[in-house]
Parts: C-alpha cells; sequence; structure tokens
C-alpha cells in the first residue's frame, strides 16, 4: 500500500505525523517510467507510520530507438506483489555503445588508490571537540548500505570482509541503529570516519523508520543499538536517550543510498519520501550526498571491468534518474561497486570505493566548518 504525504504536523513531543493523504502524480525525470496505481487509505493510520509503502507497480515501455527497448524487458512484471516487482532484475539494454571517453576524470592505478587510502586514513575533523566525522546512510531495504560499509572496511583490511551484517531478502537484514568505525591499515589508528547504518526505509512487509525517528538519529538524541518500533517511536523516555547531544554525537553528513539495478522500478511515491526527509534534514544544517550501488548489475562492461563505470552510457543515464528520485545534483551522487561475492579485492573497485568515500567526508567537513564557533584570537 502506497501512500503520499501532502502535510505534515508537530505534536507537543515534537514527534511528525503526517497529515492528509493524497495520491502522488509527479512522475521522475521529463517522462513516466512507471504506472502507479493508487489505493485507498484506511483512516485507522497511526501516526508512526513508515515513510512509504510498495504500490503495485507497472513499467511503461517506451517504443522506438531507446537504450532498454521492449524486447529487451524481460525483468518486468505487469503486475504481482510490490516486493516481487521491486527484486525484478535488471534488464540489460540490448545495444549499449560505449562513451569514448570518462564523463567524470578518474585515475585507475595502484598509485591513486595508495593516495585515496592515505587521505581516508588520516582524515580528522576540523572540530577541537569532534575527533570523528559521523555519516548516516539512508536508502531503501538491500540498497547495500550495509554491503557499502563491508566494502570500505575490506580496502583496508586487505581482504573481503563482511563487517556489517548484511541481508539478502527483501526485508533487509539492519533492524538497530548501529555504527562503524572504519580501521586503518594493520598497524595503523582507527580512521577520523565513522559510518551509520539503520533500518531500510519499509516496503510494506517490514514497517521501516518514520521521519520523527530519522531526525531523532541525525539530532544525535538515539544512542547506538537502539531497536527500532513502529509501536515505540523514539522519545525522552527511551532506553538510553540522550536528551542534550553535544556535537560529536549528531550526524555530520547524510549519505543517500539507491541501487542502480531498481531505479527504474522505485515507485513514484519514493521521490516525496527523500523530498519531505532531504527538506527536514537540510533544515538541521546537515549536508546530504548519494551513492548509486550495483551498478554492475546495470552495465556488463563495468561488471567486468569498475574502470569503465564512467564510460557507460546507461550508468550515466542511471545517475540522472537517481537525480531525480532524489532531487538533488548528480554532482552530489557517485556510483559505487560492493564486494559481494568476490573474495579477492580488486584495484579499480577500491579505487571507486575510496573515491565515494572521499567524497563524503568534503561534505561532513562543510559541516564542521559551519557548525564551529570561530577561534578568537588573543
Amino acid at each position: 500500500m502506497f501512500t503520499a504525504f501532502s502535510g505534515m504536523q508537530k505534536d507537543k513531543k515534537t514527534r511528525y505525523t503526517f497529515g492528509s493523504q493524497t495520491a502522488l502524480t509527479t512522475a521522475v525525470g521529463d517522462k513516466a517510467d512507471l504506472n502507479i496505481v493508487p489505493v485507498t487509505v484506511s483512516s485507522a493510520e497511526t501516526t508512526n507510520k513508515p515513510l512509504f509503502s510498495l504500490p503495485v507497480v507497472r513499467p511503461k515501455v517506451d517504443q522506438g530507438d531507446t537504450e532498454i527497448s521492449a524486447s529487451a524487458q524481460p525483468g518486468f512484471a505487469t503486475g504481482g506483489s510490490s516486493t516481487e516487482t521491486w527484486n525484478k532484475p535488471f534488464p540489460f539494454s540490448a545495444i549499449q555503445p560505449k562513451l569514448e571517453s570518462q564523463w567524470r576524470e578518474v585515475e585507475w592505478t595502484e598509485e591513486k588508490k595508495t593516495s585515496l587510502m592515505k587521505t581516508v586514513s588520516s582524515y580528522r575533523p576540523n572540530c577541537e571537540e569532534v575527533t570523528q566525522a559521523r555519516v548516516l546512510l539512508l536508502g531503501p531495504i538491500s540498497s547495500g548500505k550495509s554491503s557499502f560499509i563491508s566494502s570500505v572496511q575490506s580496502v583496508f583490511s586487505g581482504r573481503v570482509t563482511n563487517r556489517a551484517m548484511v541481508g539478502s531478502s527483501s526485508t533487509g537484514f539492519t533492524k538497530k541503529l548501529q555504527s562503524f568505525n572504519i580501521r586503518g591499515q594493520k598497524g595503523e589508528d582507527p580512521t577520523g570516519l565513522v559510518l551509520c547504518d539503520i533500518m531500510g526505509l519499509g516496503d510494506g512487509d517490514w514497517t521501516g523508520p518514520n521521519l520523527h525517528d530519522i531526525l531523532s538519529v541525525i539530532k544525535g538524541h538515539v544512542p547506538v543499538g537502539h531497536k527500532f518500533s513502529p509501536d515505540q517511536p523514539v522519545s525522552s523516555d527511551t532506553m538510553g536517550y540522550v536528551k542534550r547531544p553535544s556535537l560529536k554525537d549528531k550526524i555530520h553528513c547524510v549519505a543517500f543510498v539507491v541501487d542502480a539495478s531498481k531505479i527504474l522500478n522505485y515507485p513514484k511515491g519514493l521521490t516525496t519520501t527523500f523530498q519531505q526527509l532531504r527538506e527536514h534534514i537540510s533544515d538541521l544544517g546537515v549536508h546530504q550526498v548519494a551513492l548509486l550501488t550495483h551498478i554492475d548489475k546495470v552495465s556488463p562492461e563495468t561488471a567486468k571491468d569498475t574502470s569503465k563505470v564512467y564510460k557507460s552510457r546507461t550508468v550515466q543515464d542511471m545517475m540522472s534518474k537517481a537525480g531525480a528520485l532524489l532531487g538533488m545534483s548528480t554532482s552530489y551522487i557517485v556510483p559505487v561497486k560492493n564486494y559481494s561475492s568476490e573474495l579477492d579485492l580488486d584495484m579499480n573497485t577500491d579505487v571507486l570505493l575510496l573515491s565515494a568515500v572521499d567524497h563524503i567526508l568534503q561534505y561532513a567537513d562543510l559541516y564542521f566548518q559551519d557548525n564551529t564557533p570561530p577561534k578568537i584570537m588573543l
């Protein structure tokens, strides 16, 4: 069941509730990629409802000279359950011409990897009262949040590891607030980066976090290890609740995570969800970026060689669609390939992952610049 929320109010406990509800008609991007079937919402909705629920999705197929033609659409269903539709494999295009040059310049060398590792491992926030930048990953279920954390740690460990528990089902794995201090190479101090993970945005079968709880995490009120419950929203009575969070307790940057292989199947209502999140997060002065995961599932060339990512027309197109979905410029979005079935590291994949981390840290630094009081010169 899907609803789009047209209004929000605050109650006396500053808990966010959703107001009147209407069916969403806005398309993602210039053309509508999906048909959404609106459904009636029961009046018995509670204030602590998930941010969105998936509808039945019926895809439109553009005829003619398109990158993904009707004949190349075996992965799409014309009905069925929302979970089945969301998890359909991405249909590779029949013809996928490669670009002559990269649309973003990246050096795919061991020297570049070493340089990026040194940049990330030596990073420290430019703020005396904070020693680590806390970054919150937000995205739909199974978008690759936990896999990204494990992949980044794998680069510094020198081997593929699964530090963050990664789920493979449509309901995801993470159900509580977790934080992962990215460790440096063996013998080095921990980096100045902490990646935080919470349960994914819901799909109707599992209740995702509500807006109030997400904002409470960003404000620093929610203790690590807190398990989210649809019946018990975060409040001052929550065990471990931080009543007066300091700068080090707060989230300093938010990274949205979206799956490139599911961009065409995401409900249009997700645009409204991200818009609400981005507006409220921006009001808190927190900068936001985005990670486009599973690029290897949409581009055969990139699946074989990660260094081809910025020569792929399909990845470039998915970046634009991700920008429309999130309501942000593609300059804030970086593609990544997480380690999944691999046993050994790949240099090009490492460069792409480390570039994403460096991108995130640049925006975390902006937060500290905006929120650190200037030093008084005597």
